[in-house]
């Protein structure tokens, strides 16, 4: 792989201890030096007038929705009633939905300066797989960390989906097996790493939940799931199991370094404190909690106390966006609005963003520039107009620029000067049209 050099860059934020100087060369898809004076061969990114950064991480996401946003029986629904809503479209979606979908999606987040994101699919109507989702991304170029989600108790059996979304708990197993073997990449440098994720509390049984730990842990991948959402989430807890989600989570297995729940919006003190304990991951999605009316999370308390926290965007059917960067300026507005105005600063949920999903999504080898890590970097251009007259490059969240310059992910352009270079985008948009035109008919 031929050698990039990003040089001159104004600033440059590690989110570690380094003091690195204005120039980095990647070599082999690896950060291999960093300095002042760098020469190389290769390729030469200009950065003056640049921030340079880590790539953002997004730590939870359901990728096929990005074909529904902005419904608009749901738009103004809570969680449940706005899921009801949509799953009769999402029953329509086929491996072509979805596939577009999420390149559709992983374009937008790598635009947001986004250079791995996770992923939640949980409906597998008409021969969807989740290698549908796996070999979009790897089309895309985005780092990739898919989950293999699963419902399995029906409206009949008092579930809240349909009974056509459901699956039974012996062929959802099953097929993680098969996707875990086929598709996951233990090793440093992964560009796909799968995890295990049933959908949440109300949609599967205690015993699913029970076996998906059991299997992660044999398999050796992650779990993910939702949980303590809402106040309805939090309800349903207390009237089905006799216990709070937290509880429910640690009961079954489900807290440990190999865990993260997507919102935990109605976590209390003593659920914080488990999640600290025993480095429970959560991943923040302000933009959707806002959307959906769920509440403003404790992130405050939580970093405080010393759980790993990472950012999301959810799906684009409760946030309308994936937009990594908006993301991060919505949760650190939202502690200061909650908790006053030095409750959290910009770089803070910049380190959340990056250092912080790296942690959550169980990687050591991205989240921060340093000799040897992987080359995910992204570049932001502060010369143009929502970056005019910033004192402080650094406060990227406060002013702008709202899109990234450039990004590399293991040391591959996916974006050039505010380009995707890795897919054509409008052709890409256009087959979303058509196949919106097909859902909304």
């Amino acid at each position: 792989m031929a050698e990039i050099l990003i040089r001159g860059a104004a600033d440059v934020l590690t989110m570690g201890s380094q003091a690195p100087g204005p120039d980095i060369l990647i070599r082999d898809g690896v950060i291999a030096v960093m300095g002042t004076g760098l020469a190389t061969d290769g390729t030469v990114i200009d950065a003056a007038g640049c921030l340079v950064t880590p790539g953002l991480v997004n730590t939870h996401h359901h990728l096929y929705q990005t074909l529904t946003r902005a419904v608009p029986a749901g738009q103004d629904a809570l969680l449940f009633g706005w899921l009801r809503t949509l799953y009769p479209i999402w029953a329509r979606f086929t491996p072509d939905h979805v596939h577009v979908a999420t390149q559709i999606g992983l374009a937008e987040l790598a635009l947001s300066g986004c250079s791995t994101s996770s992923d939640h699919l949980y409906i597998f109507p008409n021969g969807v797989r989740l290698e549908d989702t796996i070999h979009a991304a790897a089309e895309v170029g985005l780092r990739f960390h898919p989950t293999r989600g699963a419902m399995s108790i029906g409206e009949s059996a008092g579930g809240l989906p349909p009974d056509a979304l459901v699956e039974g708990e012996r062929a959802i197993l099953d097929d993680c097996i098969r996707v875990i073997d086929a598709f996951h990449d233990p090793s440093d440098g992964s560009m796909c790493r799968v995890g295990i994720a049933p959908c949440s509390p109300f949609s599967v049984s205690r015993d699913l939940m029970r076996d998906a730990a059991l299997l992660a842990r044999d398999k050796g991948v992650m779990l993910h799931t939702h949980l303590a959402e809402n106040k309805e989430d939090v309800a349903f807890s207390l009237a089905t199991f006799g216990c709070r989600p937290g509880q429910y989570a640690e009961d079954l297995g489900w807290t440990g370094p190999d865990v993260w729940h997507a919102h935990c919006v109605k976590l209390d003190a003593a659920e914080i404190d488990l999640f600290a304990r025993t480095r429970t991951g959560v991943a923040h999605c302000p933009c959707s909690n806002c959307r959906l009316g769920s509440g403003i999370a404790p992130l405050r308390d939580m970093l405080d106390a010393g759980v790993p926290v990472g950012l999301g965007v959810d799906g684009s059917a409760s946030n309308d966006r994936a937009d990594l960067l908006a993301e991060a300026r919505q949760a650190m507005l939202l502690q200061r609005v909650s908790r006053g105005a030095d409750a959290m600063s910009a770089v803070e949920i910049l380190r959340v963003a990056t250092k912080g999903g790296a942690q959550v999504l169980g990687r050591d080898d991205i989240g921060t520039l340093a000799v040897g890590k992987r080359a995910d970097i992204a570049v932001w251009d502060m010369a143009g107009l929502d970056g005019a007259g910033s004192w402080d490059r650094t406060a990227l969240v406060l002013a702008g620029p709202r899109r990234v310059r450039d990004l590399i992910v293991e040391g591959r352009h996916v974006v050039r000067d505010g380009r995707i270079t890795t897919v054509d985008l409008p052709r890409l948009i256009a087959r979303a049209e058509g196949l919106l035109r097909g859902l909304m008919a």
